[in-house]
C-alpha cells in the first residue's frame, strides 16, 4: 500500500518532521506513521528497533501537547508501526501549532481551522456558539412549525426542545439562521446565457432566514426549468431537471456548509445544467469516496439539519446524494460531484432520458457527453464499435436531430445537438 492520507512512510526516525503528521493525526480522523520504509514503499527496516521506540515515544510525549493517544510496535523487518487516534482534547499542537493532512502532506491549520479546533476540543460547533445578535423573531419558522408539526404557536419551550435557545446562552448560531433577519451570507444565483459572460437573471438572497433562502431558490428554479404541456386536455408539469434532486441539493447545501465561512452557496444556472457551490468542503473526518458514494454522512451542522427534517426539507439523514442518483436513474445524463479542499459542487444536468435512444445510439451519446466535437475515429477508439456499425449510428442520430456533422474527409467532426438536451 502506498502513501495517502492516513498513512505516512518514514525511512529513518532521526527527522523530527514526524511530529508534525502526529499532530495532524490527532487532531483529524487518526492515522498510522511507519519508520524504516522508503517513499516507494522499499522496506529498509530501523537499526535497534528497542531502542528507537523508545526514542519515538520520548518525543512525542516531549512535544506533542497536550500528549494523544497513541499505539508504538515493531513489526516484521524491523518496521516499526506509530499508529495516532483522533483525540478529543483538541487542538493537538506541536511547536505551537496545529496540523491537518492535504492528501499526502501535512500542513499548518489557518486561523479558521484552529478556532474550529479549539470549538471541537469544548465538545462545540459554530451553529451552538450564542448569537451575536439576540433581538431575534422567528415568524417564518413560526409558520412552517404551524404547517407542518401544528403547533399552536412558537413560544420559548418549542425553541428549547429545537436546541435553538437555552436559559443561560440565549439564542445560538443556528437560531439566528433561521431568524427572519440575521447577519450571515445566503445563496447567490445566477442564470447565465450562452456563457457565463452572458448574465440573463441575478438574485441573491441574504440575511433572512435559511427557510426563505429555500423558498427563494425554488422560485428561482421553477422560472428556468419547469414549464407546462398540455396533451389533450391535461395540463402536465415537466422538468427539465428533477425538482426533488434540485430541492435536495439546496436543502443539503444550506444544512451542510461552514457558517462561519463569510461566503454565499452559489448557485450558477446554464441552459444544460445547474451548478451548486458550497462553501467549507467537507468534514475532515469525511473522506471524498465515501460522499460521493453516499456511502456515510457527518453532519456539520446537527441542530440546523435536525428543523429541516421535522421540516420535511429533508428526508433521512446521509442518503441525499443516493436520492438525487436515484432521480436521474433513466437519464443518459448523471449528476456530477467535485470536492474541493474549500467547497463542494453538485451537478444537476438537463435530463435525458434513455427511451430516445437506441442502446448503441446511448453509448455513443455518453462518450460526447462534455465534448465540444470528436471525430470518427475518435468515438471508435472509446466505444469499440466497428467503423461500418459507428457509421450508420452516427448518421441515424443526425436524420434524428441528437448530433450535427462539420467538415468533411479526413476533417469531419461530430457535434452534439444541444436543442435535443431539452
Amino acid at each position: 500500500m502506498g502513501e495517502n492520507k492516513r498513512l505516512e512512510y518514514k525511512e529513518t526516525i532521526n527527522s523530527n518532521t514526524f511530529l508534525k503528521t502526529v499532530s495532524a493525526y490527532a487532531n483529524y480522523g487518526g492515522g498510522k506513521i511507519l519508520f524504516g520504509i522508503s517513499d516507494d514503499g522499499e522496506i529498509l527496516g530501523i537499526q535497534d528497533p528497542v531502542e528507537a521506540k523508545l526514542n519515538l515515544e520520548n518525543k512525542i510525549n516531549d512535544s506533542i501537547r497536550p500528549v494523544p493517544e497513541y499505539a508504538l510496535e515493531i513489526q516484521e523487518g524491523d518496521i516499526i508501526s506509530l499508529t495516532v487516534f483522533e483525540g478529543m482534547y483538541k487542538p493537538y499542537m506541536y511547536k505551537g501549532k496545529a496540523y491537518k493532512r492535504n492528501d499526502m502532506a501535512t500542513i499548518e491549520v489557518d486561523r479558521l481551522e484552529y478556532s474550529r479546533l479549539i470549538l471541537e476540543g469544548q465538545g462545540q460547533s459554530f451553529e451552538e456558539l450564542p448569537a451575536l445578535r439576540q433581538e431575534l423573531t422567528f415568524s417564518r419558522l413560526e409558520e412552517e412549525l404551524v404547517r407542518v408539526l401544528e403547533v399552536e404557536k412558537l413560544d420559548k419551550d418549542i425553541l428549547k426542545t429545537l436546541e435553538l435557545y437555552s436559559e443561560r446562552k440565549g439564542y445560538n448560531n443556528a437560531a439566528a439562521l433561521l431568524a427572519d433577519r440575521n447577519d450571515f451570507k445566503g445563496v447567490d444565483m445566477i442564470r447565465f446565457g450562452k456563457d457565463i459572460d452572458e448574465i440573463m437573471d441575478r438574485e441573491s438572497v441574504e440575511q433572512v432566514s435559511l427557510l426563505i433562502q429555500l423558498e427563494k431558490s425554488m422560485g428561482m428554479y421553477r422560472k428556468y426549468y419547469q414549464y407546462e404541456k398540455i396533451e389533450g386536455v391535461e395540463r402536465r408539469t415537466i422538468e427539465k431537471i428533477p425538482e426533488k434532486a434540485y430541492r435536495e441539493a439546496i436543502a443539503n447545501a444550506l444544512v451542510h456548509r461552514a457558517w462561519d465561512v463569510k461566503a454565499s452557496i452559489k448557485v450558477s444556472m446554464f441552459e444544460d445544467r445547474i451548478e451548486i457551490s458550497s462553501p467549507g468542503g467537507l468534514p475532515a473526518e469525511l473522506s471524498a469516496d465515501e460522499y460521493v458514494n453516499g456511502q456515510i454522512s457527518i453532519l456539520r451542522n446537527p441542530i440546523i439539519g435536525n428543523v429541516f427534517f421535522r421540516l420535511k426539507y429533508i428526508e433521512k439523514f446521509g442518503t441525499g446524494i443516493l436520492r438525487i442518483n436515484h432521480l436521474y436513474r433513466n437519464s443518459i445524463k448523471k449528476p456530477g460531484y467535485k470536492v474541493f479542499e474549500n467547497s463542494i459542487k453538485v451537478v444537476l444536468p438537463v435530463m435525458e432520458e434513455l427511451g430516445k435512444f437506441t442502446e448503441m445510439e446511448a453509448v455513443v451519446w455518453r462518450q460526447m457527453q462534455g465534448q465540444k466535437e470528436m471525430t470518427r475515429v475518435q468515438i471508435e477508439r472509446n466505444t469499440g464499435i466497428k467503423k461500418d456499425t459507428l457509421l450508420r449510428i452516427l448518421n441515424g442520430m443526425i436524420e434524428k436531430g441528437f448530433i450535427q456533422k462539420t467538415g468533411a474527409g479526413r476533417g469531419t467532426k461530430y457535434i452534439r445537438n444541444v436543442s435535443t438536451d431539452n
